[in-house]
Protein backbone atom coordinates (compact mmCIF):
# COMPACT_ATOMS: atom_id res chain seq x y z
CA UNK A 1 0.00 0.00 0.00
CA UNK A 2 1.57 3.06 -1.06
CA UNK A 3 2.39 6.02 2.09
CA UNK A 4 -0.12 8.27 0.50
CA UNK A 5 -2.80 6.28 0.66
CA UNK A 6 -2.61 4.38 4.12
CA UNK A 7 -5.28 6.16 5.84
CA UNK A 8 -7.83 5.83 3.00
CA UNK A 9 -7.21 8.46 1.70
CA UNK A 10 -5.20 9.63 -1.23
CA UNK A 11 -3.51 12.34 -0.89
CA UNK A 12 -2.49 14.88 -4.05
CA UNK A 13 1.18 14.98 -4.74
CA UNK A 14 1.93 17.69 -3.50
CA UNK A 15 0.37 17.44 -0.18
CA UNK A 16 2.16 14.25 -0.10
CA UNK A 17 6.09 15.68 -0.85
CA UNK A 18 4.82 18.53 1.81
CA UNK A 19 5.06 15.97 4.38
CA UNK A 20 7.87 14.57 3.07
CA UNK A 21 9.45 17.91 3.26
CA UNK A 22 8.33 18.10 6.85
CA UNK A 23 10.26 15.10 7.95
CA UNK A 24 13.51 15.49 6.06
CA UNK A 25 13.83 18.71 7.61
CA UNK A 26 12.74 18.09 11.18
CA UNK A 27 16.24 17.67 13.41
CA UNK A 28 15.33 13.92 15.12
CA UNK A 29 16.72 15.91 18.04
CA UNK A 30 13.30 17.12 19.17
CA UNK A 31 11.90 13.37 18.68
CA UNK A 32 14.15 12.22 21.12
CA UNK A 33 13.52 15.12 23.76
CA UNK A 34 10.09 14.17 23.92
CA UNK A 35 10.76 10.53 23.76
CA UNK A 36 11.39 8.87 27.13
CA UNK A 37 14.84 7.53 27.87
CA UNK A 38 15.96 4.78 29.85
CA UNK A 39 16.69 5.33 33.68
CA UNK A 40 20.17 3.75 33.33
CA UNK A 41 23.17 6.09 33.15
CA UNK A 42 26.56 4.94 31.20
CA UNK A 43 30.15 6.03 31.33
CA UNK A 44 31.55 7.66 28.87
CA UNK A 45 35.31 6.71 29.21
CA UNK A 46 37.77 7.81 26.71
CA UNK A 47 40.84 6.23 27.17
CA UNK A 48 41.37 5.04 23.71
CA UNK A 49 42.63 5.98 20.29
CA UNK A 50 40.07 4.97 17.88
CA UNK A 51 36.60 6.54 19.22
CA UNK A 52 34.01 8.70 16.92
CA UNK A 53 33.87 12.27 17.74
CA UNK A 54 31.75 13.54 20.44
CA UNK A 55 29.75 14.84 17.89
CA UNK A 56 28.67 11.24 16.25
CA UNK A 57 28.66 9.69 20.23
CA UNK A 58 26.21 12.23 20.61
CA UNK A 59 23.55 10.66 18.16
CA UNK A 60 24.48 7.28 19.10
CA UNK A 61 23.13 7.92 22.63
CA UNK A 62 20.07 9.38 22.14
CA UNK A 63 19.21 6.72 19.47
CA UNK A 64 19.92 4.55 22.22
CA UNK A 65 17.39 6.36 24.47
CA UNK A 66 20.27 6.53 27.56
CA UNK A 67 19.20 9.35 29.68
CA UNK A 68 22.55 9.95 32.03
CA UNK A 69 25.93 9.76 31.53
CA UNK A 70 28.53 10.21 33.41
CA UNK A 71 32.26 11.55 31.99
CA UNK A 72 36.05 11.79 34.06
CA UNK A 73 36.64 15.25 32.83
CA UNK A 74 34.45 18.08 31.47
CA UNK A 75 35.63 17.60 27.77
CA UNK A 76 34.21 20.73 26.43
CA UNK A 77 33.40 18.80 22.85
CA UNK A 78 31.54 16.53 24.77
CA UNK A 79 29.34 18.96 26.31
CA UNK A 80 28.96 20.96 23.14
CA UNK A 81 27.67 17.88 21.57
CA UNK A 82 24.95 17.36 23.75
CA UNK A 83 23.64 21.06 23.70
CA UNK A 84 20.09 20.49 24.46
CA UNK A 85 19.85 16.94 24.22
CA UNK A 86 18.10 16.43 27.81
CA UNK A 87 21.01 13.91 28.58
CA UNK A 88 21.82 14.66 32.29
CA UNK A 89 25.64 14.96 32.39
CA UNK A 90 28.17 13.98 35.60
CA UNK A 91 31.63 15.48 34.98
CA UNK A 92 34.50 14.90 36.41
CA UNK A 93 37.98 16.50 38.48
CA UNK A 94 40.46 13.84 38.09
CA UNK A 95 42.49 12.81 41.49
CA UNK A 96 45.32 15.05 39.46
CA UNK A 97 43.56 18.08 40.02
CA UNK A 98 41.74 17.28 43.22
CA UNK A 99 44.29 19.29 45.39
CA UNK A 100 44.59 22.56 43.13
CA UNK A 101 40.91 22.63 44.16
CA UNK A 102 41.50 23.51 47.61
CA UNK A 103 42.03 26.54 46.85
CA UNK A 104 38.43 28.67 46.33
CA UNK A 105 39.79 30.31 43.81
CA UNK A 106 41.12 27.42 41.60
CA UNK A 107 37.48 25.88 42.09
CA UNK A 108 35.83 28.93 41.22
CA UNK A 109 37.80 29.45 37.84
CA UNK A 110 36.89 25.85 37.20
CA UNK A 111 33.28 25.66 37.87
CA UNK A 112 33.42 28.74 35.69
CA UNK A 113 34.91 27.12 33.17
CA UNK A 114 33.36 23.89 33.17
CA UNK A 115 30.17 24.24 33.67
CA UNK A 116 28.54 27.62 33.85
CA UNK A 117 29.47 28.18 29.96
CA UNK A 118 27.22 25.14 29.06
CA UNK A 119 24.62 25.54 31.38
CA UNK A 120 21.68 25.49 31.23
CA UNK A 121 22.07 23.65 27.27
CA UNK A 122 23.85 21.04 28.96
CA UNK A 123 22.43 19.60 31.44
CA UNK A 124 25.02 19.14 33.97
CA UNK A 125 23.79 17.51 37.29
CA UNK A 126 26.68 16.78 39.12
CA UNK A 127 30.34 16.84 39.59
CA UNK A 128 32.51 14.22 40.75
CA UNK A 129 35.76 15.33 42.75
CA UNK A 130 38.50 12.18 42.25
CA UNK A 131 37.43 8.89 41.41
CA UNK A 132 38.30 6.45 44.00
CA UNK A 133 40.60 8.46 46.16
CA UNK A 134 40.52 6.24 49.30
CA UNK A 135 41.59 3.44 47.40
CA UNK A 136 45.47 4.18 46.81
CA UNK A 137 47.82 5.47 49.50
CA UNK A 138 47.82 8.64 48.98
CA UNK A 139 47.66 10.35 52.19
CA UNK A 140 47.88 14.05 51.07
CA UNK A 141 45.55 13.28 48.08
CA UNK A 142 42.85 11.68 50.92
CA UNK A 143 43.30 14.71 53.11
CA UNK A 144 42.54 17.12 50.09
CA UNK A 145 39.16 15.44 49.25
CA UNK A 146 36.88 16.71 51.63
CA UNK A 147 38.40 20.49 51.10
CA UNK A 148 38.37 20.65 47.77
CA UNK A 149 34.99 19.56 47.28
CA UNK A 150 33.71 22.22 50.07
CA UNK A 151 35.51 24.82 47.59
CA UNK A 152 33.31 23.30 44.35
CA UNK A 153 30.27 23.47 46.34
CA UNK A 154 31.00 27.16 47.45
CA UNK A 155 31.88 27.85 44.07
CA UNK A 156 28.82 26.18 42.37
CA UNK A 157 26.72 28.94 45.24
CA UNK A 158 28.35 31.70 44.53
CA UNK A 159 27.39 31.78 40.81
CA UNK A 160 24.35 30.73 41.81
CA UNK A 161 24.20 27.03 40.81
CA UNK A 162 23.51 25.24 43.85
CA UNK A 163 20.83 22.57 44.32
CA UNK A 164 21.11 22.55 41.07
CA UNK A 165 24.54 20.80 40.24
CA UNK A 166 25.14 18.30 43.50
CA UNK A 167 29.11 17.61 44.29
CA UNK A 168 30.22 14.20 45.02
CA UNK A 169 33.75 12.03 44.79
CA UNK A 170 33.11 7.86 43.27
CA UNK A 171 34.67 5.31 45.82
CA UNK A 172 35.62 1.62 45.31
CA UNK A 173 34.31 -1.14 47.20
CA UNK A 174 37.48 -1.57 48.83
CA UNK A 175 36.76 0.92 51.11
CA UNK A 176 34.47 -1.38 53.26
CA UNK A 177 35.54 -3.16 56.08
CA UNK A 178 32.34 -5.89 55.77
CA UNK A 179 30.01 -6.34 53.20
CA UNK A 180 28.48 -9.81 54.69
CA UNK A 181 25.97 -9.72 55.49
CA UNK A 182 24.38 -6.61 54.34
CA UNK A 183 22.81 -5.38 57.28
CA UNK A 184 26.49 -5.83 58.89
CA UNK A 185 27.98 -3.73 56.39
CA UNK A 186 31.15 -1.39 57.79
CA UNK A 187 33.98 1.02 56.39
CA UNK A 188 37.47 0.00 56.89
CA UNK A 189 39.11 1.71 60.09
CA UNK A 190 41.36 3.45 57.64
CA UNK A 191 38.62 5.01 55.69
CA UNK A 192 36.34 6.03 58.58
CA UNK A 193 38.19 8.97 60.11
CA UNK A 194 37.69 10.45 55.88
CA UNK A 195 33.95 9.21 55.48
CA UNK A 196 32.83 10.56 59.08
CA UNK A 197 32.74 14.37 57.77
CA UNK A 198 32.63 13.63 54.09
CA UNK A 199 28.88 12.29 54.90
CA UNK A 200 28.26 15.07 56.72
CA UNK A 201 29.15 16.96 53.77
CA UNK A 202 27.17 14.79 51.58
CA UNK A 203 23.67 15.10 54.22
CA UNK A 204 23.87 18.90 54.09
CA UNK A 205 24.70 19.36 50.48
CA UNK A 206 22.12 16.60 49.56
CA UNK A 207 24.20 15.02 47.74
CA UNK A 208 24.56 11.41 46.64
CA UNK A 209 27.12 8.93 48.27
CA UNK A 210 28.65 7.32 44.70
CA UNK A 211 29.80 3.97 44.80
CA UNK A 212 31.66 1.51 42.01
CA UNK A 213 30.26 -1.94 42.22
CA UNK A 214 31.18 -4.77 40.57
CA UNK A 215 30.20 -8.39 41.40
CA UNK A 216 32.78 -9.44 38.56
CA UNK A 217 35.38 -9.12 40.94
CA UNK A 218 33.76 -11.18 43.55
CA UNK A 219 33.34 -14.34 41.51
CA UNK A 220 36.99 -13.69 39.23
CA UNK A 221 38.72 -13.74 42.79
CA UNK A 222 37.05 -16.88 43.78
CA UNK A 223 35.05 -18.62 40.96
CA UNK A 224 34.92 -21.37 42.83
CA UNK A 225 32.92 -20.18 45.76
CA UNK A 226 30.63 -17.54 44.57
CA UNK A 227 27.48 -18.94 43.04
CA UNK A 228 27.40 -17.42 38.98
CA UNK A 229 24.11 -17.41 39.31
CA UNK A 230 23.86 -15.15 42.58
CA UNK A 231 26.13 -12.58 40.64
CA UNK A 232 24.49 -12.42 37.10
CA UNK A 233 20.66 -11.76 38.29
CA UNK A 234 19.76 -15.36 37.27
CA UNK A 235 16.26 -16.41 38.42
CA UNK A 236 17.03 -19.71 39.51
CA UNK A 237 20.04 -18.06 41.95
CA UNK A 238 19.36 -19.52 45.60
CA UNK A 239 20.37 -16.17 46.98
CA UNK A 240 21.13 -15.48 50.47
CA UNK A 241 19.25 -14.47 53.20
CA UNK A 242 20.49 -11.36 55.77
CA UNK A 243 20.45 -12.84 59.30
CA UNK A 244 20.14 -9.57 60.99
CA UNK A 245 17.10 -8.37 58.91
CA UNK A 246 15.37 -11.53 57.64
CA UNK A 247 15.52 -9.79 53.60
CA UNK A 248 16.61 -12.48 51.03
CA UNK A 249 18.75 -11.10 48.75
CA UNK A 250 18.79 -12.95 44.74
CA UNK A 251 22.02 -11.57 43.51
CA UNK A 252 25.26 -9.46 45.05
CA UNK A 253 24.92 -6.13 43.62
CA UNK A 254 21.67 -5.28 45.84
CA UNK A 255 23.79 -6.71 48.27
CA UNK A 256 26.70 -4.68 48.10
CA UNK A 257 24.30 -1.12 47.98
CA UNK A 258 22.62 -2.25 51.24
CA UNK A 259 25.95 -3.41 53.01
CA UNK A 260 26.98 0.47 51.62
CA UNK A 261 23.28 1.92 52.87
CA UNK A 262 24.14 0.13 56.44
CA UNK A 263 28.51 1.50 56.69
CA UNK A 264 26.21 4.84 56.21
CA UNK A 265 24.23 4.51 58.80
CA UNK A 266 26.59 2.95 61.20
CA UNK A 267 27.83 6.84 60.78
CA UNK A 268 24.56 7.97 61.67
CA UNK A 269 23.31 9.30 58.47
CA UNK A 270 19.86 7.31 57.19
CA UNK A 271 19.55 10.89 54.75
CA UNK A 272 22.07 10.14 51.86
CA UNK A 273 21.03 8.29 49.02
CA UNK A 274 24.04 5.41 47.76
CA UNK A 275 24.11 5.29 43.54
CA UNK A 276 26.20 2.98 41.83
CA UNK A 277 28.67 5.13 39.85
CA UNK A 278 30.19 2.29 37.92
CA UNK A 279 29.01 -1.46 37.01
CA UNK A 280 29.39 -3.88 34.49
CA UNK A 281 31.25 -7.39 33.33
CA UNK A 282 34.27 -7.90 31.01
CA UNK A 283 33.63 -9.68 27.55
CA UNK A 284 37.09 -10.87 27.11
CA UNK A 285 39.82 -10.92 29.93
CA UNK A 286 43.52 -12.27 30.22
CA UNK A 287 43.35 -16.61 30.78
CA UNK A 288 43.68 -15.94 35.00
CA UNK A 289 40.88 -13.71 34.33
CA UNK A 290 37.78 -15.97 35.27
CA UNK A 291 34.05 -15.55 34.01
CA UNK A 292 35.04 -12.75 31.61
CA UNK A 293 33.15 -13.85 28.02
CA UNK A 294 30.77 -12.16 26.06
CA UNK A 295 27.96 -14.60 27.07
CA UNK A 296 28.38 -13.40 30.76
CA UNK A 297 28.53 -9.93 30.58
CA UNK A 298 25.34 -10.11 28.05
CA UNK A 299 23.33 -12.01 30.69
CA UNK A 300 25.27 -9.76 33.56
CA UNK A 301 24.14 -6.02 31.69
CA UNK A 302 20.53 -7.76 30.51
CA UNK A 303 19.32 -8.62 33.45
CA UNK A 304 20.57 -5.44 35.33
CA UNK A 305 18.64 -3.58 32.62
CA UNK A 306 15.52 -5.82 32.98
CA UNK A 307 15.34 -4.58 36.82
CA UNK A 308 16.26 -1.26 36.32
CA UNK A 309 13.62 -1.04 33.68
CA UNK A 310 10.83 -2.63 36.69
CA UNK A 311 12.43 0.10 39.41
CA UNK A 312 13.22 -2.11 41.77
CA UNK A 313 14.70 -1.39 45.16
CA UNK A 314 17.09 -3.25 46.85
CA UNK A 315 15.64 -5.33 50.30
CA UNK A 316 16.52 -2.51 52.79
CA UNK A 317 15.17 0.46 50.06
CA UNK A 318 12.80 -1.43 48.00
CA UNK A 319 10.47 2.19 47.20
CA UNK A 320 13.39 3.66 45.98
CA UNK A 321 14.80 2.44 42.31
CA UNK A 322 18.54 1.18 42.00
CA UNK A 323 20.43 4.63 40.01
CA UNK A 324 23.32 2.49 38.19
CA UNK A 325 25.49 4.15 35.73
CA UNK A 326 26.99 1.07 33.32
CA UNK A 327 30.49 0.90 32.70
CA UNK A 328 30.56 1.52 29.69
CA UNK A 329 29.81 2.54 26.51
CA UNK A 330 33.10 1.92 24.41
CA UNK A 331 35.75 -0.72 24.86
CA UNK A 332 39.10 1.31 25.98
CA UNK A 333 42.01 0.20 23.88
CA UNK A 334 44.94 2.14 25.43
CA UNK A 335 43.64 1.18 29.38
CA UNK A 336 46.21 0.14 31.44
CA UNK A 337 45.88 -3.16 33.27
CA UNK A 338 44.87 -6.84 32.47
CA UNK A 339 43.25 -7.35 29.52
CA UNK A 340 39.35 -7.12 30.94
CA UNK A 341 39.92 -3.59 31.69
CA UNK A 342 39.75 -3.09 27.68
CA UNK A 343 36.96 -4.50 27.32
CA UNK A 344 33.96 -3.46 29.69
CA UNK A 345 32.08 -1.92 26.70
CA UNK A 346 28.68 -2.21 25.63
CA UNK A 347 29.50 -1.54 22.10
CA UNK A 348 32.49 -1.40 19.89
CA UNK A 349 34.59 1.85 18.37
CA UNK A 350 32.33 1.48 15.07
CA UNK A 351 28.79 1.85 17.29
CA UNK A 352 28.16 -2.07 16.86
CA UNK A 353 27.39 -3.60 19.86
CA UNK A 354 30.04 -5.96 21.51
CA UNK A 355 26.84 -8.46 22.36
CA UNK A 356 22.99 -8.03 22.34
CA UNK A 357 21.36 -6.49 25.00
CA UNK A 358 18.50 -5.37 23.08
CA UNK A 359 20.10 -1.82 23.09
CA UNK A 360 19.62 0.08 19.70
CA UNK A 361 21.73 2.94 18.48
CA UNK A 362 23.02 4.17 14.96
CA UNK A 363 26.28 5.84 14.90
CA UNK A 364 26.55 8.08 11.87
CA UNK A 365 29.38 7.54 9.15
CA UNK A 366 30.48 10.55 8.94
CA UNK A 367 30.10 13.88 11.99
CA UNK A 368 27.39 14.72 12.92
CA UNK A 369 28.21 18.41 13.33
CA UNK A 370 26.19 21.06 13.22
CA UNK A 371 27.35 22.18 9.50
CA UNK A 372 26.77 18.80 8.66
CA UNK A 373 22.94 18.72 9.78
CA UNK A 374 22.67 21.91 8.13
CA UNK A 375 24.34 20.23 5.00
CA UNK A 376 21.82 17.42 5.51
CA UNK A 377 19.01 19.64 5.43
CA UNK A 378 20.54 21.98 2.22
CA UNK A 379 20.62 18.38 0.09
CA UNK A 380 16.97 17.45 1.32
CA UNK A 381 15.59 20.47 0.45
CA UNK A 382 17.41 20.31 -3.04
CA UNK A 383 16.13 16.58 -3.80
CA UNK A 384 12.29 17.78 -2.42
CA UNK A 385 12.30 20.69 -4.80
CA UNK A 386 13.79 18.53 -7.74
CA UNK A 387 11.37 15.31 -7.26
CA UNK A 388 8.48 17.65 -6.44
CA UNK A 389 8.59 19.17 -9.97
CA UNK A 390 8.65 16.06 -11.72
CA UNK A 391 5.66 14.58 -9.60
CA UNK A 392 4.01 17.85 -10.27
CA UNK A 393 4.65 18.18 -13.75
CA UNK A 394 3.50 14.56 -14.15
CA UNK A 395 0.71 15.18 -12.32
CA UNK A 396 -0.85 18.54 -14.78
Amino acid sequence: MAVAERFGTRWPPSRFFVAVLLVLLTDGGAAWKRAEGLSMGINYGQIADNLPSPARVSYLVRSMQVSKVKLYDADPYVLSAFVDTDVEFVVGIGNENVSAMVEPAAARAWVERHVQPYLPGTRITCITVGNEVFKGNDSALKASLLPAMQSVYQALTAVGLQGRVNVSTAHSLDIMGSTYPPSAGAFGPDAVPYLQPLLAFLSAARSPFLINCYPYFAYKADPGNVPLEYVLFQPDAAGVTDAGTGLRYDNMLYAQVDSVYAAIQKLGHTDVDVKVSETGWPSRGDPDEAGATPEYARTYIGNLLQRIEMGQGTPMRPSAPVDVYVFALFNENLKPGPASERNYGLLYPDGTPVYDVGLRGYLPPMDYSQGTREAVRFFAFISFVAIASITLSLSS
